[in-house]
């Protein structure tokens, strides 16, 4: 069953692309709360990812799919394992608002992908006892979005040392069919979650511990009778 998910990966490893990049946001659609992206490579040999066995009993699958006690159950193991590293970024709703969802979204996958990146050259530097053994991350990098779209990632922005070369490839509904995406997924979501229950410690009254910043009808209510909090996004509709 895992196998079929890692077909975009194992194409990707044969071609020579060492570091394969799943990426995937959540939040987009929340009238409150920041939006969330992950990044994350899953390291392999001989094209197969090295814990599949472990990981097989998981049944991971679209974050969307999942209830929030499966997601946290995942999300527990799989930041656990050696075998998968992943950065992740946020973007404020104060952002948002300046430059709107679609743009923030590209934002948090930049910075998700940059702290994935600095993240794997400090590990590989405090692995190498040798200064002229420390290996720059210079080899290619293939990134796999969700969604339609691609990141404006130039080398410039990774002051990590060493050229990047960055190749991507959007795949609408990568979350369902691709496995490092559907595990980002599940990261940014629980990342988010958590965000949006401290937020409901702030501001009881929107019922974010449930409805985490979404559009229900009890929030929509709360907005009406309290007005938006500082943490809503004063240019969706419903807050304004």
């Amino acid at each position: 069953m895992m196998m079929k998910f890692l077909q975009e990966e194992q194409k990707l490893w044969k071609k020579g692309y060492k570091y394969v990049v799943g990426l995937d946001e959540a939040g987009r659609g929340p009238l409150a709360g920041p939006v969330v992206a992950a990044a994350v490579i899953l390291q392999f040999s001989n094209d197969k990812f090295l814990i599949q066995e472990q990981i097989q009993n998981l049944k991971i699958r679209d974050s969307k799919k999942l209830s929030l006690e499966k997601r946290e159950e995942i999300y527990k193991v799989l930041t656990a394992c050696p075998k998968i590293e992943w950065g992740i970024a946020r973007i404020s709703q104060k952002t948002i608002d300046r430059i709107n969802i679609f743009e923030a979204t590209k934002l948090a996958m930049e910075k998700a992908t940059i702290n994935l990146i600095k993240k794997l050259n400090k590990n590989r530097d405090k692995s190498c006892s040798k200064i002229h053994d420390r290996e720059i991350l210079d080899k290619p990098c293939f990134l796999i979005l969700d969604g339609n779209f691609k990141l404006d990632l130039i080398d410039e922005k990774l002051e990590v040392g060493g050229k990047i070369k960055f190749r991507q490839k959007p795949i609408i509904k990568a979350d369902e069919k691709v496995l490092s995406a559907m595990i980002a997924g599940i990261f940014a979501k629980v990342y988010r979650d958590r965000i949006m229950k401290n937020y409901a410690k702030k501001f009881p009254e929107y019922g974010f511990e449930k409805n985490k910043g979404y559009p229900t009808k009890k929030h929509l209510l709360a907005i009406k009778k309290y007005g938006p909090s500082p943490t809503h996004r004063k240019t969706f509709k419903g807050v304004v």
